[in-house]
């Protein structure tokens, strides 16, 4: 079934890109399709598309704004479909947007045209899993070291997000792509991109409400300890396999600090600087990753590389040449 699947996939295609396989498995809360896909020139990319009901031009945006954010565990945006003038919109806090929020457009407002075509991005690929994949494959919840190790990164990226006066509005399990490297944390506005701003959000469409934060659920804007929230549901999924916990499930190394990044009140709630140092050091470096993970990532790698794709029409099939 899983190869029927991969050879329909592979039929299609998204601008430039043929689709090779799905990265997130049907049925799974990610934020929004995902698909490993191969370019003409013979790239391999990790091709990323809005869910049904979520805003193609507000993903457009987002994913423009994204080309503009680095960081060591950020998956990086390197090509975003047409040209949105609106992008540079989200840069920063503006005047009455208040405190390091990335500024939303209000109701009705334009967000940049919405390209006829499909929207997408692209991002670099490697092997990778998201989150709740290498659970799946690990069998359970990671082990207290690996869980450490995710949150380190993560909440040095977000810190730095933070310090540019942006919020990622995107940190959910799915969000968290494992390689072997380490965390990569991608879906940059993902929460802005699924409804307009002012609605109550626990309901939008690929987005974990166990990962929202509450006054992102009751339509607030997404601000810095709204990402903290989100990465605390992250590290409690890990450690547990879901967002919403009891206290006595986690770890009894990280019931504190999963705890503080999920107080209702974002005063209350850790910054992402003082939640890096609350789970240094990183374990992150040669074997941070359960083998059974690191068998999945190889496993993933082999089969892309081994994938044969039909050619496309009017193009004629390549023939070997005998030696």
């Amino acid at each position: 079934m899983e190869q029927a699947r991969t050879r329909r996939e592979s039929a299609r295609r998204i601008g430039p890109y043929r689709l090779i396989t799905r990265l997130d498995p049907p049925g799974s809360p990610a934020p929004c399709r995902r698909f490993v896909a191969r370019g003409e020139d013979g790239r391999t990319v990790l091709l990323s598309t809005p869910l049904p009901g979520a805003d193609p031009g507000r993903f457009a945006v987002e994913a423009e704004a994204g080309r503009h954010v680095a960081g060591p565990w950020l998956a990086p945006v390197t090509e975003v479909s047409g040209p949105f003038a609106g992008a540079g919109a989200i840069s920063g806090a503006g005047p009455g947007a208040g405190a390091g929020v990335a500024p939303s457009p209000g109701p009705g407002a334009a967000t940049g045209p919405a390209p006829a075509a499909p929207t997408w991005y692209a991002t670099p690929y490697l092997p990778l899993l998201p989150l709740p994949v290498a659970l799946a494959v690990y069998g359970g919840p990671l082990p207290e070291g690996v869980v450490r190790g995710v949150g380190v990164a993560l909440a040095e990226t977000l810190a730095g997000v933070h310090a540019g006066g942006l919020a990622h509005a995107g940190v959910s399990p799915a969000a968290v792509l494992i390689a072997a490297g380490g965390p990569l944390l991608s879906c940059f506005g993902a929460v802005r991109a699924a409804g307009p701003d002012g609605e109550p959000r626990a309901g939008l469409p690929g987005i974990d409400p166990g990962a929202l934060a509450p006054e992102q659920a009751a339509g607030g804007r997404p601000r810095p300890p709204g990402d903290v929230f989100a990465l605390g549901a992250v590290l409690a999924y890990a450690a547990t396999g879901h967002t919403v916990p009891e206290r006595d499930e986690l770890p009894p190394g990280l019931r504190p600090v999963v705890a503080a990044c999920l107080a209702r009140d974002p005063a209350d709630r850790p910054t992402a600087a003082a939640l890096a140092a609350a789970l240094a050091p990183s374990p992150l470096g040669p074997g941070w990753l359960p083998g059974r993970v690191v068998a999945a990532l190889a496993r993933q790698s082999a089969e892309l590389l081994a994938a044969e794709l039909p050619p496309l029409p009017g193009q004629a099939a390549t023939v070997p040449v005998p030696a």
